[in-house]
């Protein structure tokens, strides 16, 4: 179902997670589940994975992840502060105690000068608190390539929370 890379990357989460003792919470929003999708077709990723968040609107980001309605105004769902808190709010509503989120534009439209098609930002939270905040800029690659390019990176991220 997923390029091999992301599948293996999934499978490195999960055990490592298993591992430390850490439970995972998703927070998705341009990749729709995927990130779940990939750490749930691991054999034994229930062990891991606490839930997943589809937070694709607005209000779902307010309502499912606490995600403060000036955060959205002030800065846009596509932000770094934004990003930041949907990790902590997937932690603090769930049985997880590390989280990744994903929130970007995909494409094909809906981008703008100063937030382009292809721009994702994600963050992460580990066991610890702290929380790592990625931008990267993938440009207009097209939405499928965007989609898994924001997998791979949200995995390394979970990879790098769980283990830290």
């Amino acid at each position: 179902m997923f390029p091999d890379d992301i599948q293996l990357a999934a499978e490195t989460v999960v055990q490592a997670a298993i591992k430390a003792g850490v439970m995972i919470a998703t927070a998705e929003s341009c990749t729709g589940g995927l990130v779940s999708g990939a750490l749930t077709a691991v054999a034994g990723s229930s062990a891991a994975l606490d839930r997943g968040f589809v937070t694709y609107s607005n209000e779902a980001k307010a309502e499912l992840l606490g995600v403060s309605e000036g955060l959205l105004t002030q800065f846009g769902a596509v932000s770094e502060q934004v990003a930041r808190a949907m990790a902590l709010g997937a932690v603090d509503r769930s049985r997880a105690s590390a989280a990744v989120s994903i929130t970007g534009i995909a494409g094909p439209g809906g981008g703008s000068n100063e937030k382009p098609v292809g721009l994702v930002h994600f963050a992460a939270v580990g066991p610890q608190g702290d929380v790592v905040h990625i931008e990267r800029r993938f440009g207009e690659i097209g939405r499928e390539a965007v989609r898994l390019e924001s997998v791979r990176v949200a995995l390394a991220l979970l990879l790098d929370a769980v283990t830290a």
